[in-house]
């Protein structure tokens, strides 16, 4: 009985038929509409999450400078600290950081602090505002320039 099955498998098929073929492209369509929107929602994150990471070590910088240059921000008056004026001139940023999301050199940007505390960070990865995202507190949120809302700020103002 071996014997016959071998022969017969040897005489008879030597590949896919066409339905085969087509059955196992409609699997792969499927799990491809499946995961690749999944993927892109993972990558969208993972970059929104590095733009808050650069805009905490902004933050950090901008406190460092303030706490070394002994700059009082305790004033209702709000204080404004350049990204490029004061930061990257003083060097407590790197001349070459980047917005991940866009991969673009950070060249113009703000940090304003009013009675001691952090109210704003606005970035700008071109020569004029155009190109500048913000980020606003807005009690225990931050909310963005285009409307997108972190609502834990301690990612922006710990004191880790």
């Amino acid at each position: 009985m071996l014997i016959k099955m071998m022969n017969r498998l040897k005489k008879e098929e030597k590949g896919f038929t066409l339905v085969e073929l087509l059955a196992v492209i409609v699997i792969l369509a499927v799990i491809a509409a499946i995961a690749v929107p999944y993927i892109l929602g993972v990558i969208e994150k993972s970059k929104k999450s590095a733009d808050v990471a650069t805009f905490h070590q902004v933050y950090e910088a901008a406190r460092l400078y303030v706490t070394s240059e002994n700059i009082d921000i305790s004033s209702s008056t709000p204080k404004v600290i350049k990204v490029q004026g004061d930061l990257i001139a003083h060097k407590y940023l790197d001349p070459g950081i980047v917005l991940p999301s866009s991969k673009l050199k950070i060249l113009l940007g703000k940090v304003t602090f009013t009675s001691g505390a952090l109210t704003s960070i606005q970035i700008g990865t071109g020569e004029d505002d155009t190109s500048t995202e913000s980020w606003t507190l807005d009690g225990p949120s931050a909310v963005s320039s285009t409307g997108e809302t972190v609502k834990d700020t301690t990612v922006l103002t710990s004191e880790s």
